[in-house]
């Protein structure tokens, strides 16, 4: 039977792609942390060069010579000669490696050096305009990489709607048919609970959130979660940025970042708990593998199941606060030494509709990524102009939330996604949430002292379980393969849903 070792010639050329692509993302992580402003436009160049080297490679007669030795290069199958000697890793292998070249195939060089340049200069305006809360200064960048996400669609393909092309980027094999069907079921129980919710009389203060926190000591409480979490600061660490992020160059070299505002201390330490989530994930995946499908993540709707895990199952849950609590307290001892754990236990937990993703509440988060992507599928099929976008921004927060953003920085500008070019990624993270507790669930029954480990603040058992079940694997499984292998059946919005019903009936009271 042929085995791994039979692909060494295709997995050497692979290494190759793999470090060019991690040395751009080098670049990228250094933009966005330590980089003087002024090295903007020769950045993006650099990164340009690199993503296009990368691509060339991808698609360069080598690979498709090599490739082309096993699978049929127009439809993906193996070759019937060998289609019933590879071993299941070989087979994975070469399935995801077809993928990658035919997606890439479809690509010409010059649009992936000029989408990749775009982007950079793009990512370093929206962080200028964000700053200063100026749309129209981000509005001719936002312009140009909205035609080249077009334009991108057109050569990779669809059969319905060109917003497929994109999504199948970060979520292989999802179109807006299966996940808008998906999303009116969610809706459907959602929209009533956090009715309910808000009409409860019981009402929660959480200005203990709210006092003033040390910056330096935040991030410093962060750093003691993410090392009882299992992120090996020998292999990874932590930094400040605009918009928090993990980038992965190698399962040793894995880096997160966080944001810090002295009275917001949920801010940080969430932040800190979530990109410690995907950095578990990264540094999870078998170096063996590098370079190669094999060592990769599988989806963003898997990896952000990671993060919303340990943010929300975990970060959020009253064991992991009855082992963390008291040491939060003796880190700041003037705001916390009175007021009782429950009383922060609701705090962090309570419901109220508010203006910015990355800090919303369990209940109304999938509300944020609905709005974006209704507002990504009109932007791709030509049913919205750029020039509304803040308008329709404000008039969606209305109907979802009833929260009306009064500037641009707490509305259209708040996520750098776009700037990125990563149209298509947003519904990525309602379908982790919904996998985080279904894949949580499984780990409870799995583990049935893992509640009381997380008290005692012992984490690493759910990390090893997180590691054998999913990070080890790379992309070996499907998504939909790896999540009916782990929970005995494909993803559905119901666990999750049991979830806050029963989270948030207890605490409001329902």
């Amino acid at each position: 039977m042929a085995t791994l070792s039979t692909l060494d010639p295709l997995r050497t050329q692979l290494l190759t792609i793999q470090q060019i692509n991690s040395a751009a993302s080098l670049l990228s992580w250094d933009m966005e942390t330590y980089m003087p402003a002024g090295g903007g436009t020769a950045r993006a160049d650099q990164i340009a060069t690199l993503q296009g080297l990368a691509h060339d490679r991808l698609v360069s007669p080598d690979i498709e010579r090599l490739l082309g030795q096993w699978v049929d290069l127009q439809t993906g199958e193996l070759q019937p000669c060998s289609a019933d000697s590879w071993d299941e890793s070989a087979r994975s292998l070469l399935r995801e490696v077809w993928r990658d070249f035919s997606r890439a195939k479809k690509l010409p060089s010059d649009f992936v050096v000029r989408l990749g340049r775009e982007c950079s200069l793009a990512q370093q305006v929206w962080v200028e305009a964000r700053t200063k809360n100026d749309f129209k200064r981000f509005l001719p960048n936002l312009t140009t990489i909205l035609a080249l996400k077009k334009e991108e669609a057109g050569y990779l393909g669809y059969a319905h709607s060109p917003y497929d092309a994109l999504l199948d980027h970060y979520e292989p094999g999802s179109t807006v048919g299966q996940l808008a069907p998906l999303f009116e079921k969610l809706k459907a129980r959602l929209v009533p609970l956090l009715k309910a919710v808000l009409a409860s009389p019981v009402s929660i203060d959480d200005g203990v959130l709210h006092e003033s926190y040390d910056p330096a000591r935040q991030v410093e409480f962060g750093r003691l979660v993410l090392t009882a979490m299992g992120y090996d600061f020998e292999r990874g660490r932590l930094d400040l940025s605009a918009h928090p992020f993990t980038t992965s160059f190698h399962p040793t070299d894995v880096r997160v970042t966080t944001r810090v505002f002295e009275r917001d201390l949920a801010s940080c330490l969430f932040s800190c708990i979530h990109e410690g989530g995907h950095g578990l994930y990264d540094q999870g995946l078998d170096p063996r593998h590098y370079g190669t499908p094999l060592g990769d993540t599988i989806s963003l709707g898997i990896h952000e199941s990671q993060s919303r895990l340990w943010e929300n199952c975990v970060g959020r849950s009253r064991p992991f606060w009855r082992g963390f609590y008291p040491l939060l307290q003796q880190t700041f001892p003037e705001q916390l030494s009175k007021v009782p754990l429950d009383r922060f236990y609701v705090a962090i937990n309570k419901v109220q509709p508010s203006l910015i993703r990355v800090e919303a509440d369990e209940l109304t988060y999938n509300l944020h990524i609905m709005l974006r992507f209704e507002i990504e599928q009109d932007l791709i099929e030509g049913r919205l102009k750029l020039e509304d976008l803040s308008e329709v921004w404000r008039e969606k927060m209305k109907s979802y939330l009833d929260v009306v953003p009064e500037t641009d920085a707490e509305g259209v500008l708040q996520d750098i996604h776009w700037s990125m070019g990563a149209f298509g990624y947003f519904p990525t993270y309602t379908l982790g949430n919904l996998y985080s507790v279904q894949f949580f669930n499984q780990a409870k029954q799995e583990l049935p002292g893992l509640e009381q480990e997380i008290e005692a603040g012992r984490l690493t058992g759910l990390r090893q379980w997180l590691g054998q079940k999913i990070h080890h694997w790379g992309r070996m499984f499907t998504a939909d393969h790896l999540v009916q292998r782990v929970t005995g059946r494909s993803l559905t919005p119901d666990p999750w849903l049991t979830y806050v019903e029963q989270k948030y009936g207890e605490l409001y009271r329902l």
